[in-house]
């Protein structure tokens, strides 16, 4: 191939390179062969060589390195885009009329899956009585953070939970007063009952044809990588079916954490970590890197809207529940991961979950390894400082900011307590990389609405509602989200070195963007193009 088609020129960006762009009309960046070849002035001598070839003009747009989406659920993501979209009902009687209509318009589908109920929509109250008579089909449906499914009888019937006396460790079977599972299956439920089976009864063809989805929905928004939270082996079988169905190249750089589930004891639990050690061997940098086993995912806690996240002090309506994994059950499972060289990331929300994470990363890592903490939403300033100390990374998730999803935590927390929520400036400021991610399907994909989520603290969902922002003491600059975003975001799944910034010598995944470079104007941004490799995937 000749020289003219492996390199292209693109000319008059403003080029993202760890501060504000600069002006456009003098800076410009050569790609060949799918790596950043140059970046720098348009009049230096290096470019003398670069003849007759593709020159694109960039009209002053400005230049970023592709999105990196730290922590989301690839799988399930695609899975997704054809469910019921619940987001924004205000009641039991909103939901069950987008339910029919969708039901009607849709007779041939087996099941009814749907997404983005909130507890709060249905003053915490989540029957199947309620849903049953809209349709004799099985319907699901998935709350907004993934952390419970409201089921139809037709569901839990096919499910099989009515046949269980007793709820698995760390989830909950919500029951009517002769025992029955009514209609809510949280924590441990979701990833031991409802998600294996809504997997398994997916053909493969239908799994990958979900991941191409998910695939294209992220290249619409800029991004090109990802790091999936909850891997599990049908997940994994999907992606490597759709590898072996494309050649090989996959338009996604994918690592992923091996979901850990409390299971039935201390050696059910080792098991699995076995298994991510072997697969994160098979699969490792060297002979796969863009598809890898990075390490185990354990999921601590619950969530604070449904009261399940663990926290130091009660709620203002409840006691504070146990934590899903307790002390006692971290301890083996992150000390074997540790010895076989996995990278541990641990979901915890509640102030006693994260204190908790942050003890057996301490107990137990050592400095260059990573390991991570998931989401962090409420903190306590000594555990706040902690992280950068250890060398924990700070994975959160702006998007959960969002001020129109957090009317209850005021309630639920009180006023003083709601102060400590995301407090992402602090953990940057004791010292720990941030990575920014979405935890797509349980929040949109895109990557600039978070953006603005983490640099103004207002909402991206309902701009317009008139909610106050969260916390703006704890917000970010710009610069340092784009950074947590795309090369925080490498950082954390040991990528810094391909991707991740716009230098030469990296992979040439870059996002061209309409925008002002303006905090608040960010919702107004517009992804023009994507390039994967030096080729373009999205845009015209």
């Amino acid at each position: 191939m000749s020289t003219s088609q492996t390199t292209s020129i693109f000319t008059n960006g403003r080029f993202f390179k760890g501060a504000a762009p600069q002006p456009a009309s003098n800076q410009c960046m050569v790609v060949k062969d799918g790596k950043i070849a140059y970046i720098g002035p348009t009049d230096a001598k290096e470019l003398e060589s670069y003849n007759d070839v593709h020159k694109q003009d960039l009209k002053g747009h400005y230049v970023l390195p592709s999105f990196i989406d730290a922590h989301m659920h690839f799988l399930m993501l695609g899975q997704s885009l054809a469910k019921v979209e619940l987001d924004g009902c205000e009641s039991l009687q909103e939901i069950r009329t987008r339910i029919s209509q969708y039901a009607k318009e849709n007779p041939g589908k087996e099941r009814i899956l749907c997404k983005g109920w909130m507890q709060s929509m249905t003053d915490g109250q989540a029957k199947a009585k309620d849903i049953d008579d809209l349709d004799p089909r099985p319907i699901y449906i998935d709350s907004k953070d993934l952390h419970s499914t409201w089921c139809n009888s037709a569901a839990l019937q096919e499910l099989g939970v009515n046949e269980l006396k007793e709820d698995p460790v760390g989830g909950i079977i919500e029951r009517d007063s002769e025992g029955r599972a009514s209609g809510l299956l949280s924590e441990a439920c979701v990833l031991l009952f409802v998600w294996p089976y809504l997997a398994n009864v997916l053909s493969t063809e239908e799994k990958m044809g979900a991941l191409r989805a998910a695939i294209a929905a992220y290249h619409k928004v800029g991004t090109t990588a990802c790091v999936d939270m909850a891997m599990d082996e049908n997940a994994w079988e999907a992606i490597l079916a759709l590898r072996e169905a494309s050649n090989g190249k996959v338009p996604m750089r994918i690592g992923a954490h091996w979901c850990i589930v409390p299971g039935d004891g201390k050696e059910d639990r080792l098991k699995q970590v076995n298994r991510a050690i072997e697969l994160s061997r098979q699969y490792n940098s060297s002979n796969s890197p863009d598809l890898r086993i990075l390490g185990i995912k354990i999921i601590s806690d619950g969530v604070i809207d449904a009261c399940t996240a663990a926290l130091k002090k009660p709620y203002t309506t409840v006691a504070s529940p146990d934590p899903i994994w307790t002390p006692e059950m971290l301890d083996p499972v992150v000390k074997r991961a540790i010895e076989g060289g996995l990278q541990c990331a641990i979901h915890a929300i509640g102030d006693q979950a994260v204190h908790n994470a942050i003890n057996v990363i301490e107990k137990y890592g050592k400095p260059g390894q990573r390991h991570r903490v998931e989401h962090l939403e409420l903190t306590a300033p000594e555990d706040a400082a902690r992280l950068g100390k250890l060398g924990i990374t700070a994975s959160v998730q702006p998007v959960h900011a969002d001020p129109a999803i957090l009317r209850a935590w005021p309630k639920l927390l009180g006023p003083d307590r709601v102060k400590r929520a995301f407090a992402y400036r602090e953990f940057a400021e004791h010292g720990a990389t941030l990575a920014i991610g979405t935890d797509t399907p349980t929040a949109p994909h895109m990557p600039l609405p978070n953006l603005y989520v983490a640099t103004t603290r207002k909402s991206a969902r309902q701009p317009d509602a008139g909610d106050l922002p969260v916390n703006e003491n704890f917000k970010l600059g710009l610069v340092e989200a784009v950074t947590a975003a795309t090369q925080g975001a490498a950082y954390s799944c040991f990528d810094e070195d391909r991707v991740g910034s716009l230098e030469v010598g990296k992979q040439a995944d870059f996002v061209v963007v309409d925008m002002s470079f303006e905090a608040e104007d960010l919702l107004r941004a517009e992804v023009k193009q994507t390039w994967f490799d030096g080729e373009k995937v999205f845009g015209e």
